[in-house]
């Protein structure tokens, strides 16, 4: 089985339950706009640095599923540019308001990557953080995102699945056992099967924190597909965890030149 196979199949073992599925008032797989806004400081991370190693002065950056655009505001001032790609129109509204506080040209597209490619311009660096884990059809995604990089491609992602740390409230509330890959280890495989040079980095930052402890159990209620009527219950589950500080991310990245793969397929940069 080849690795894009195993991707996919990881991703598609996260699937809900139809039983459970049926019963939910409101689409599960939700994505609150106000949990990727850009904050008032953006923490550097070794996926911002890897980035920037690869503009030169007057640079662009394509964002896919931009959010507020951390991943693009990250690099001023060394970007003059930003192309924001995100299927849901709220966020592309706050990219663009983001680009007036930072500076930079903005160009917004709305949709799906890879099925916008064609219309997006191609930019020094894609960028696409915190997607790869909902795109089970890896290989066109990423080809697309080599296609429209001059220079280097770069992903960041959580080393585990980000729905991993509800795992608990679906073994509370349901009996669910979920799964837990895939991982960046796995993307690499894929990125290598590819053809391509890629490189990991991990390290460890801020876990995402939900604005309100109320929105916090709404959000997982409705991810768990509970009727508005047992939030209390969410609420009572929450408040027993133990809050979370940080979490373990990845960079995977190659540039786009052609280079050597070492004899395992990937460079390993040192965690921390």
């Amino acid at each position: 089985m080849s690795a894009a196979s195993r991707w996919r199949e990881a991703l598609e073992a996260w699937s809900i339950p139809e039983n459970i599925l049926s019963q939910a008032s409101q689409s599960p797989w939700i994505h609150p706009p106000e949990l990727f806004d850009v904050p008032d400081t953006i923490p550097i991370s070794p996926s911002h640095d890897r980035a920037r190693e690869a503009l030169g002065d007057d640079a662009s950056a394509l964002d896919i599923g931009c959010g507020g655009g951390v991943a693009t505001y990250a690099l001023v001032p060394h970007i003059r540019k930003g192309v924001g790609v995100d299927h849901q129109v709220e966020m592309l509204s706050m990219y663009a308001r983001n680009g007036i506080r930072f500076g930079v040209d903005v160009e917004t597209i709305e949709g799906f990557w890879p099925e916008v490619a064609p219309q997006t311009p191609v930019c020094d660096v894609a960028v696409a953080h915190h997607v790869a884990y909902n795109v089970p059809d890896i290989v066109p995604f990423l080809l697309a995102l080599n296609d429209h990089a001059r220079f280097r491609v770069m992903l960041e992602l959580p080393t585990a699945h980000p729905l991993s740390n509800m795992s608990a409230a679906w073994q509370y509330f349901w009996g669910l056992e979920r799964p837990s890959g895939p991982s960046p280890l796995d993307l690499i495989e894929v990125v290598g099967e590819m053809g391509f040079a890629p490189h990991l980095e991990t390290w460890h930052g801020a876990a995402r924190v939900d604005p309100s402890f109320d929105q916090a159990a709404r959000f997982m209620r409705v991810r768990l597909c509970l009727p508005p009527e047992r939030e209390t219950e969410v609420r009572d589950f929450l408040a027993n965890q133990e809050p979370v500080a940080e979490r373990a991310l990845a960079a995977v990245w190659w540039n786009v030149t052609s280079e050597a793969c070492s004899s395992d397929g990937a460079h390993l940069h040192g965690s921390h």
